[in-house]
């Protein structure tokens, strides 16, 4: 069973009689220990079916039934399955800081290209682990709901952002036509998005997870550093 949020994990450990974090139902109220146990499991499933099928296969009735509850409940917690959705969505973008830890590593030296290979195999990983929710989200933001846009926004921001700082510390001083930074960084940033997505259909012309990390860890590498790895 794939993961929900930290915060989701946390509030379905929480007993009755505990002190709960406020989770607010759809009728505004602050839900109780029993009710968040509930909601998380619907979250569950909800992300459960994602991967299983199509998004627009999966049916709250069928949410419900593998939840054990009914679909009127699912809708005392969640507007539609989009809102579960982006719930789920946001979940995930609280972990792409962690991801981007080893970017704080001198890549100049010889354990430079480990740690552009480490965070290309955990942002791989990410995309593993919630494909389903993360291609649910951008083709909702790309489709324009600014809800899954701002979310998008909130995760790949801190790529950017340390991928800019890496690249502009490391071409400090550089004379001549130096690249932006911030330009060099986005294309990045959708190299590994877009590799992380669909690294299972280049498996059909041969190339493995292996080798997708290690190519794109190179690339990351290069660029940031401008200096290609023995």
């Amino acid at each position: 069973m794939n993961e929900t949020s930290e915060s989701a994990r946390t509030e379905a450990q929480q007993s009755d009689g505990e002190d709960t974090a406020a989770v607010i139902g759809q009728d505004g109220r602050q839900l109780g220990a029993r009710a968040i146990r509930t909601r998380t499991k619907l979250l569950e499933c909800t992300q459960e079916l994602l991967t299983e099928r199509q998004a627009r296969d999966v049916s709250v009735v069928e949410i419900a039934r593998r939840a054990g509850t009914s679909p009127a409940t699912f809708y005392q917690y969640f507007a539609d399955i989009e809102e579960a959705t982006l719930e789920l969505a946001s979940a995930a973008a609280e972990e792409v800081p962690a991801i981007l830890e080893p970017l704080g590593a001198d890549w100049n030296g010889p354990q430079g290209l480990g740690a552009a290979r480490t965070v290309v195999d955990a942002f791989v990983r990410h995309w593993d682990q919630h494909h389903a929710v993360l291609l649910f989200r951008n083709v909702a933001a790309e489709q324009g709901d600014r809800r899954f846009q701002k979310v998008r926004i909130r995760a790949m921001h801190p790529v950017l952002q340390e991928l800019a700082k890496k690249i502009e510390s490391s071409h400090a001083g550089e004379q001549g036509v130096v690249m932006n930074p911030v330009a060099a960084a986005a294309a990045l940033a959708a190299i590994l998005e877009r590799l992380a997505a669909y690294h299972q259909e280049l498996e059909v012309l041969g190339v493995s997870r292996e080798q997708l990390v290690e190519t794109c860890a190179r690339i990351l590498h290069q660029i940031v550093t401008g200096r290609i790895a023995a």
